[in-house]
């Protein structure tokens, strides 16, 4: 992993660590991000009694801790792994991937323009970092047209091939909404009804699909970017399916539940 950052961490800081060594009554890690080493007290290990450490760690192993307390003269850097929830584990792994991602993305460029990949990155990332956290988070503002590499100093050949690579591996990931409408009417002019209603459905939203699955079902696919307009036009969808509703027509709406 190439990325790393400047300085010390801050306090209450979540970061990721791999373990170097283990003592009876604590454990020596390096700070993956900073280049640095921290020390993690068997009271801040797990909660209860601990009767021996390594049924807990191990020598090599990666582990999300929590910056405790820092002494800035002495370079000491106190961590905790109890005190690290489960959220804030997956959001810590979630944010090293995508930077991991980002990482390959320059690797591949680099292939293609036939310079070492570190040399591309030491080039991008010091331009980069100046203005965010991670470059995925900047990659993924360059998908949504919010940032231009080269307002951030990136020459244009590299910021041109970056732009092509960030597009094809930086897509923003789709919400899809799924069920079942099942409509059923004795109305003289019921057929024309359905079909007017279906039509309305496929109205709402280019994101919105129909498929026929018989008698008098179909399925309904909306597919969107974000929750929040997927959610809307199924309401909106939702409400057609209330018009069509009277003393001699019935509508059902049945959602598919999501993993």
């Amino acid at each position: 992993m190439f990325y790393q950052r400047h300085g010390m961490p801050e306090e209450n800081e979540v970061v990721l660590c791999k373990v170097t060594k283990i003592y009876p009554n604590s454990v020596f890690v390096d700070l993956l991000e900073y280049n640095r080493q921290g020390m993690i007290h068997i009271s801040e290990v797990s909660p209860g009694r601990i009767r021996n450490l390594r049924d807990f760690v191990s020598e090599g192993r990666q582990i999300v801790c929590k910056v405790l307390r820092i002494d800035h003269e002495k370079g000491h850097i106190d961590l905790s792994l109890r005190r690290v929830n489960t959220t804030q584990q997956r959001e810590k792994l979630d944010e090293i991937k995508q930077e991991l991602k980002a990482e390959n993305l320059i690797k591949a460029v680099a292939q293609k323009l036939k310079q070492p990949a570190e040399k591309i990155y030491r080039e991008i990332a010091p331009k980069i970092l100046m203005e965010y956290p991670y470059l995925f988070v900047c990659f993924r503002e360059v998908v949504d047209k919010q940032a231009d590499l080269l307002k951030l100093g990136l020459p244009k050949q590299l910021a041109d091939e970056l732009v092509l690579a960030i597009a094809d591996k930086f897509k923003p990931p789709k919400v899809i909404l799924k069920g079942e409408i099942i409509l059923h009417t004795y109305a003289d002019n019921g057929v024309e009804r359905v079909k007017t209603t279906l039509l309305n459905i496929e109205k709402v939203s280019p994101t919105v699909r129909l498929a026929y699955l018989g008698a008098g079902r179909y399925q309904v696919t909306i597919e969107d970017i974000d929750y929040k307009p997927a959610e809307k036009n199924l309401e909106k969808v939702q409400h057609i399916l209330e018009d069509f509703q009277d003393k001699l027509s019935t509508a059902e709406f049945q959602r598919e539940k999501t993993a």
